[in-house]
């Protein structure tokens, strides 16, 4: 395909919804991991605290490869970088079917994660570049995959686990993940600047068009902001992610309400991101942060509270996970319009890196403290406090593009 039909509009539609059953794909390393920890926990007997480890770790992995990766794609390429991601992401499910001890479990399931990060920041970072004139709406749809890819996927593994145990259903997925991610990774390109400059967009006349290189974002204030704020709003989905069976084992939850709550889940945590990014686009990222935190705060408070009712437990995990998925897509756009496109993949890579420390308290953090306490609602008592405090952080008036505006002489 020459570079003339790759640089259209049109192409870029093929090359966001390849990206979308992507991000489908990799959701089952992070928000079927919930399934799988129950299922290790009864077949090898390990603890909590040693089980969360294994999602840390994959946090870890999936986070901090992406400033490297995001670099590496922007200055040769994804195409390349995608098909060798996606090969690590299936590698590293086959060769966790052959885990028989912790340590083995967190090198392999790391080695995945690897994978899934870089696909992750890829995925999103087309999203960005292409789409500067629907950011939101485009980043939202394509990590709405990743939240809501899980609501498929969830009862193939719980039925996989059941039925063939927890080194089979590994074995199999695995090999599901390589035979579909690699040939969707043969679509990603970025635009030329030139491609860039022929798609319309809505930015205003008067704002410069400025670039900042990631050493100038780290400068500014705004990004600490953004980064304490993503750390804080995103462990809460990613405690549900994590701990959800455990947590519905806690709040005596029946079978048949936890059921309907694996498809309800990741349904809302993906529309959160077609949501939340479409109500961006129309009364800016600021105020939408602001609401949707305030909100997620208020929910968490009520599932401590009400959520041992189990038609109470599957409404407000809903709700949590209908407001818990908006960080995914406010922070990559939210970088896009305050640092510029052109480090868009480097300057969210390592932005994503907060997710890495949300991790470690959701999976970890959380399973060590739930050892100590037996008992989630502390935790969640927590991240609610940090949700609202995310919210304040974000008011217009503290959060504001550090983007510099020119005088026009009209």
């Amino acid at each position: 395909m020459s570079d003339t039909q790759v640089n259209t509009s049109k192409y870029r539609w093929i090359i966001v919804f390849a990206a979308f059953i992507i991000m489908m794909i990799i959701s089952v390393y992070q928000y079927s991991w919930f399934l799988f920890a129950y299922a290790i926990k009864e077949n090898f007997k390990w603890d909590l605290a040693t089980i969360g480890l294994t999602f840390t770790i994959f946090t870890y992995t999936a986070t901090f490869i992406q400033p490297l990766s995001g670099f590496i794609s922007e200055s040769k390429g994804p195409r390349k970088v995608a098909i060798l991601a996606s090969s690590l992401v299936g590698i590293g499910f086959i060769l966790s079917s052959y885990a028989s001890s912790p340590l083995i479990l967190y090198l392999f399931y790391g080695l995945g994660g690897l994978g899934v990060g870089v696909l992750y920041g890829i995925s999103t970072a087309c999203a960005i570049k292409w789409f500067p004139d629907k950011r939101g709406f485009a980043t939202g749809f394509v990590v709405f995959g990743f939240g809501a890819g899980t609501a498929v996927f969830n009862f193939i593994v719980q039925g996989l686990l059941e039925a063939k145990g927890v080194s089979t259903t590994f074995m199999y997925i695995g090999i599901f993940m390589i035979i579909i991610l690699i040939p969707l990774s043969l679509f990603f390109k970025y635009p030329q600047e030139s491609a860039l400059r022929n798609i319309d967009t809505p930015m205003k006349a008067e704002e410069e068009s400025q670039d900042y290189h990631p050493f100038e974002m780290l400068k500014s204030y705004q990004w600490f902001l953004i980064y304490f704020s993503f750390i804080a709003t995103v462990s809460i989905v990613l405690m549900f992610g994590a701990q959800m069976k455990i947590i519905a084992k806690e709040f005596n939850v029946p079978a048949a309400y936890f059921s309907l709550t694996l498809f309800l889940f990741p349904i809302g945590n993906g529309l959160s991101r077609v949501l939340a990014g479409t109500v961006s686009d129309r009364i800016g990222r600021e105020k939408t942060m602001v609401t949707f935190y305030t909100l997620l705060s208020i929910a968490i408070f009520c599932f401590v509270l009400f959520g041992h009712r189990p038609i109470l437990f599957i409404v407000i995990v809903f709700i949590a996970a209908l407001l818990g998925g908006a960080p995914f897509v406010l922070y990559p756009v939210t970088i896009g319009d305050y640092y510029g496109a052109r480090y868009a993949a480097t300057n969210y890579g390592i932005t994503y890196t907060a997710k890495a420390w949300a991790g470690l308290i959701s999976g970890w953090l959380s399973g060590y403290l739930f050892i100590k306490f037996g008992s989630y609602k502390i935790q969640l008592i927590v991240v609610a406090i940090c949700s609202l405090l995310a919210a304040v952080l974000s008011i217009p008036v503290i959060m504001k593009s550090p983007r510099k505006k020119i005088v026009v002489d009209h």
